[in-house]
């Protein structure tokens, strides 16, 4: 397989899977790559293994091959849940009429094994959040800012169901690294070809704002490409998340997670908080 080209979905069984699989099947179809459905097994906590100060040397032997033996017969368990998701994936990826489906099962940390396929990666898909945090109505799986700032691939998080492609797209643009990296993308992939594109700016420097939506604007119709650009002002998040809401947008994409952890520290992160308050998937790049 060559490299980074493959759109990989996260298939836990978290009520955002189908979503992850509606999704990632129309990026496949799309751009024409291939798809991957993995599965990822995470090991189970084990107790510490030095229980001498708490019972005797023969309970926690025996304790000990008790607890090997319901670890392996709870990985046997979720290999053969995880197998019955993957057919039924697959089947319902077909739908999308994907041409090339792979489905994967791997044991370990799912931070590791998605750095492990870096390299072949195009987009990811992940929900955004994952079964074991299905009682949180709000906020992000434990793991989504591990693996957004551990990959250096666009990564699309998924909140809502899949009813239909995008229509309506939104680059929030800064002009940093990462928002010229999804400039770029938007302008050499064909899955926003057929959208409408809005790029937006929130600065309140009204000049600063328009040399740099001109320069974006600039770059999309040299490639044939047409945007609506806009310049927002105030606080950054409100402003996204209510050009969203008003002009109907589907899908956000934007950079990911700066540089400058003390900010994110004493502020907040802006990429966490429109994970958590964005309407829309987002597709973050870094």
């Amino acid at each position: 397989m060559t490299e980074r080209t493959t759109v990989l979905a996260c298939i836990d069984g978290s009520s955002f899977t189908g979503a992850v699989i509606d999704y990632s099947a129309w990026v496949a179809y799309t751009v024409n790559a291939p798809l991957r459905l993995l599965n990822n097994i995470e090991r189970g906590r084990m107790p510490s293994s030095d229980l001498s100060g708490s019972i005797g040397l023969g309970a926690r032997e025996e304790l000990l091959d008790e607890l090997v033996e319901l670890e392996s017969r709870r990985s046997k368990i979720l290999m053969e849940q995880g197998r019955i998701m993957l057919t039924h994936a697959t089947e319902r990826a077909c739908d999308f009429g994907v041409a090339g489906i792979e489905s994967l099962q791997q044991h370990g940390d799912l931070t590791d094994s998605l750095i492990d396929m870096e390299h072949e990666i195009r987009v990811l898909v992940v929900g955004i959040r994952g079964e074991g945090h299905e009682d949180r109505e709000k906020g992000i799986g434990a793991q989504l800012e591990t693996i957004i700032r551990a990959l250096h691939r666009p990564i699309l998080v998924v909140n809502r169901p899949f009813d239909s492609a995008p229509q309506r797209m939104m680059l929030a643009y800064d002009g940093s690294e990462a928002s010229r990296k999804a400039l770029n993308m938007i302008i050499s992939s064909p899955l926003y070809q057929e959208m409408e594109c809005h790029v937006v700016h929130v600065n309140n420097n009204a000049e600063e704002a328009q040399a740099l939506l001109a320069q974006a604007s600039s770059e999309l119709q040299a490639a044939g490409l047409q945007a609506t650009t806009e310049t927002l002002t105030g606080d950054v998040v409100p402003a996204l998340l209510e050009y969203q809401h008003d002009h109907q947008i589907e899908l956000t994409v934007m950079g990911a997670f700066g540089h400058n952890r003390l900010r994110e520290l004493l502020f907040g992160s802006l990429t966490a908080k429109m994970l958590v308050q964005s309407k829309v998937p987002l597709l973050l790049l870094r």
